[in-house]
């Protein structure tokens, strides 16, 4: 069988380019066997235009770096075979685009950095301790495997922006924690050694701009490319919090 053509339509806009503006570019590549979206953008970089701008440091899913939208789909250009994209055509066209909800760089490269620094901020995602002295000599507090589990589960997320870019409710209201940002407060909220309350963590995500404020039309949970299960945080967080709280 001979190798296709394929055809990408990619976004191309530079904000610090005086005088540019947004547009479409095709470009035109022979696929491989075993081609990735980032193996295409890295061969046409190399090969056709070397001022095309995305971002990638893993390779291998890990990162998140490489985080774009792909004929529609938030997803990780690392994780995207081209022979899924339009499989029985013969000359596919590929249409990516940049993550929204996040500043443009350039091209199909977006800030995240800047966006997940400021909210683990305004969570406070980090370890609150219940022992006010540490020492190195003590020894690990056991933990039941089962939590254990769980709290690997909330980690194992990558902060691609994906759930962001796929929430209708990010979209609308730029100051939505979204999936992510529950994702982080779960983490902690499960953490037996976590000294904080459902009261303070209902300070922090319990109004419209939290879990109250989800539509649950799970577009954060269609499109992660990690498969966390995004449902079963917002629902664990509204009981806990509801709870704390004493609204039930």
């Amino acid at each position: 069988m001979s190798a296709r053509t394929l055809t990408f339509e990619i976004f191309r806009f530079d904000p610090q380019l005086p005088g540019d503006s947004p547009r479409l570019e095709r470009f035109e590549l022979e696929e491989t066997s075993g081609m990735t979206v980032f193996i295409a953008l890295n061969r046409l970089r190399e090969e056709q235009d070397r001022s095309l701008q995305f971002d990638f440091v893993c390779r291998a899913g890990i990162c998140g770096s490489c985080a774009m939208v792909i004929d529609g789909k938030p997803t990780l250009a690392c994780r995207t075979l081209t022979s899924t994209l339009s499989p029985k055509a013969n000359r596919p066209v590929i249409t990516l685009m940049p993550l929204p909800g996040f500043e443009l760089i350039g091209d199909l490269s977006v800030n995240t950095g800047t966006f997940m620094r400021a909210l683990s901020e305004r969570l406070g995602a980090w370890l609150h301790p219940k022992a006010a002295a540490h020492s190195i000599h003590a020894l690990e507090t056991p933990m039941d495997p089962q939590l254990a589990d769980s709290i690997y589960e909330a980690d194992r997320c990558v902060e691609c922006g994906c759930c962001v870019a796929g929430c209708a409710t990010a979209q609308m209201r730029d100051t939505f924690v979204g999936a992510v940002g529950f994702n982080k407060v779960a983490r902690f909220a499960l953490d037996s050694r976590d000294a904080r309350e459902p009261e303070d963590f209902y300070h922090v995500i319990g109004d419209e701009d939290g879990v109250f404020g989800c539509m649950t039309l799970l577009g954060c949970q269609d499109n992660c490319p990690k498969d966390l299960n995004h449902q079963a945080q917002i629902a664990y967080l509204r009981r806990k919090l509801m709870l704390g709280a004493r609204i039930l």
